[in-house]
């Protein structure tokens, strides 16, 4: 593993695809084998925020309060403390919603979060970014400043439909803001093999030509476990270590270190 910083968006245009719950886990997962990780919510839904154990209005600096005005406000000032060590996190706020009119004359406004974030990113070895489920200036901030994107694929045939638009959505990207973008891997989410939907969504990602390369090995199931440890906004692989949901996070998390190589 190099020592340089890797930020990774968790993408995703379709909703409920299991795309926060990655965040949060796969974040987790990843300080278990030693690594520095900051997760940054630009959701306005905050569901990030919450599963890590924080709120979006006590009064702290958060990633809107940098994001609409980043001159007078650090983005070292937003960051948080998790209750688990190498953990840190941005929060999101509701008033995220917002943003994409009040920026609507600013110049450059789809590469603030790359600004604000310049020179934070040496602290840690990860920078994990949650998304809105759906295309907005946030996502479009997000991509802008990320080097890879991780798309969870909730293994149903709508999610699997829909990765054509985010994919299209990605080459933009590339072409006209951020060239260095690039495609992580896909990760099937939500699986269970007891159903022939599950098994037919993964058969089709391991045939499709255009993403069976890119399909992580790793397969998280469909756990009741990781929507219990939401519940008390704690990770899974910390609310019950032996559990599927987190020996699944654990597995993807050291998947995904190897191929960042």
């Amino acid at each position: 593993m190099k020592n340089d910083t890797r930020i990774i968006a968790v993408a995703n245009e379709k909703g409920g695809v299991g795309k926060t719950v990655t965040v949060i886990n796969l974040a987790a997962a990843l300080t278990l084998s030693g690594f520095r990780v900051l997760v940054v919510d630009m959701d306005p839904q905050a569901n990030a925020t919450k599963g890590l154990g924080g709120v979006d209005h006590d009064g702290q600096p958060n990633i809107y309060d940098v994001l609409s005005a980043p001159s007078t406000m650090s983005i070292s000032d937003a960051v948080r403390s998790t209750r688990w060590q190498g953990l840190d996190l941005i929060p999101a706020h509701v008033d995220l919603s917002g943003l994409e009119v009040e920026l609507v004359n600013e110049a450059g406004r789809e590469n603030r979060l790359r600004r604000v974030l310049q020179g934070l990113t040496e602290s840690f070895d990860f920078v994990v970014v949650d998304t809105p489920p759906s295309l907005s200036l946030l996502t479009v901030n997000v991509f802008a400043c990320a080097e890879q994107v991780l798309v969870p694929c909730q293994t149903h045939p709508y999610a699997y439909q829909a990765l054509e638009e985010l994919f299209d959505t990605i080459a933009a990207i590339q072409v006209e803001i951020n060239p260095q973008l690039a495609v992580l891997g896909i990760v099937a989410t939500f699986y269970d093999g007891r159903t022939r939907v599950s098994q037919n969504v993964i058969e089709q990602l391991r045939n499709d030509t255009c993403y069976r390369e890119l399909l992580f090995d790793t397969i998280v199931r469909s756990n009741i476990t990781i929507a219990e440890s939401a519940a008390v906004g704690k990770p899974v692989v910390f609310f019950r270590r032996g559990s599927y949901g987190s020996a699944d996070y654990i597995a993807l998390a050291e998947e995904l270190v190897a191929r960042c190589g």
